[in-house]
């Protein structure tokens, strides 16, 4: 964007791609832009394999500080509510189950335990934002929650906590 008086606020994405469901479109927070709440916006696509180690589980049980709203947005202009997957979604320390087949935003009230989150199947691309109503991302894992054989399998080295002590 040239260099203007309002061009600091139209942004692109130019950042790592290395990203296992698909092309990243948007991340950013307080870091990439003063005051901005945490945004992350990217495709997931029917390629993603499924049968990956970090997709055998999904992204662990864990909390954050404030709200969190998670956007799944179907892609098929003829019939938008349509995601074209199937998306498994756990709520809660007692680990309620949901499964998400239409467009659908989940809203996460802060400090409630959520996921895991892991697709089950994928036969179109779809679209998913994520929306931390906070500066700066926070993250605390429950890996007490998940039955031991999945546990074990996790790769805790890729799913630290941010902004707990």
């Amino acid at each position: 964007m040239a260099k203007t008086k309002y061009g600091k606020y139209f942004l692109t994405y130019e950042g790592e791609q290395n990203f296992p469901l698909g092309k990243i479109l948007a991340r950013f927070d307080n870091t990439t832009v003063k005051g901005s709440l945490f945004y992350f916006l990217h495709w997931v696509t029917p390629e993603t394999d499924l049968n990956a180690d970090g997709f055998k589980v999904g992204h662990p049980p864990h909390i954050h500080k404030a709200a969190e709203l998670l956007f799944h947005i179907g892609t098929n202009p003829k019939d938008p509510m349509d995601l074209g997957a199937e998306i498994e979604f756990h709520m809660g320390e007692e680990m309620e189950r949901h499964v998400i087949t239409r467009t659908t935003v989940i809203f996460i009230p802060p400090m409630v335990v959520h996921a895991p989150w892991k697709p089950l199947k994928i036969n179109k691309p779809f679209l998913f934002l994520e929306v931390n109503q906070e500066l700066e991302h926070t993250e605390k894992f429950f890996p007490e929650l998940l039955p031991e054989e999945k546990r074990t399998i996790v790769d805790w080295n890729a799913w630290k906590n941010k902004g707990f002590q």
